[in-house]
């Protein structure tokens, strides 16, 4: 198990060097550094404990993917997930929210972190919105099915896989909860987020078509690479759902962009070595109600977002939900093998 996170190690140790270099020398000495350092460490678990989900998540769909496009995902993927959601993302935010153009935001960011903070903790509603349906939708998708095999909490999920025969039971449930949110807010932010839950909508959809376009008749050559393409966008996109909440919660610790994308790129290398290691020891087969856990806590994370833009809710406990959710799910897939001698 621990040759899956080798890589991760390595990529650790050197961020905290960078960090330890950068506090040093910008900073300028020892306090500086141990308080950079104790930054990143903090945030690197904050990311793995509210991401593990998104590793499991991640698993389900890797495991069926080429070994082509699974290298794919797990190399250009990393980059994509600590360069492009760490860093590019609140500079985009920025720049979007600011009316500034991509220069100016990094240097607001570098040169006035309070303010480069400020403006993205307003966007805060618009990101909740977005990320909250796009998850919201992506764990419906696994319970408003009716082919699917076994249920964890029976009493739920049954009923749930009767609403998949519902045209469109999904959106409505989404729309209804984005309204319901939005009522509770003021009416210039109420707007913001109705319409960004709206986009994040339309992206699932997006999202979900075009891998279904890129679906080539099965035993062709380009099959297996355009299935693999639709998959690598969908694990893309949910990858950036799952992110918003860690890149919010890091400006309640720091300002500081640098800091920032190492304690998070930290913890975004982890959650890819949990994905490989899930992956390569079949982990998903041996424990029956993981997944499902899994999707319980992406559901439990939409419904969070969406309530964080009336009460804030501390990063710990949108981690102790996920957390928790999956270790149940752990513990009755124990417990079911047992019991069937498996």
């Amino acid at each position: 198990m621990l040759k899956h996170f080798s890589g991760s190690i390595a990529f650790t140790v050197a961020s905290l060097a960078a960090a330890a270099a950068y506090g040093w020398f910008v900073q300028g000495g020892m306090a500086p550094m141990l308080q950079i350092l104790w930054i990143c460490i903090v945030l690197s678990v904050l990311e793995v404990s509210l991401s593990f989900d998104n590793a499991v998540v991640n698993a389900t769909v890797l495991k069926d993917m080429d070994p082509v496009w699974q290298r794919r995902f797990l190399t250009w993927g990393i980059i994509i997930a600590v360069f492009g959601m760490r860093i590019v993302f609140p500079v985009l935010i920025v720049a979007i929210a600011g009316q500034l153009g991509p220069v100016e935001a990094v240097q607001l960011s570098l040169n006035d972190p309070e303010r480069y903070a400020a403006i993205v903790t307003d966007a805060h509603e618009s990101i909740m919105g977005f990320g909250g349906a796009f998850l919201m939708l992506v764990g419906m998708k696994f319970f408003f099915n009716a082919d699917k095999k076994h249920d964890w909490i029976g009493v739920i999920e049954r009923p749930l896989r009767r609403l998949a025969d519902l045209e469109a039971a999904e959106i409505m449930i989404v729309l209804a909860a984005l309204y319901a949110v939005a009522q509770q807010l003021p009416p210039e932010k109420s707007g913001e987020f109705f319409f960004s839950g709206m986009f994040g909508i339309f992206t699932f959809f997006a999202v979900a078509w075009i891998s279904s376009s890129l679906k080539a008749p099965a035993g062709t050559v380009d099959s297996a690479a355009r299935a693999g393409l639709g998959a690598f966008l969908y694990l893309e996109v949910l990858d950036a759902s799952f992110s918003f909440d860690g890149v919010i919660g890091a400006f309640a610790l720091t300002n500081n962009l640098i800091v920032i994308a190492l304690g998070l790129g930290i913890g975004a290398m982890f959650v890819r070595s949990m994905t490989i290691a899930l992956v390569r020891e079949g982990t998903l087969g041996r424990f029956r109600f993981l997944e499902h856990g899994a999707f319980w806590a992406i559901l439990a994370l939409a419904v969070v977002m969406f309530a964080n833009v009336i009460v804030h809710i501390p990063e710990t406990v949108t981690g102790l939900i996920g957390a928790g959710l999956i270790g149940l799910s752990l513990v009755s897939s124990v417990r079911f093998n047992r019991a069937n001698g498996t």
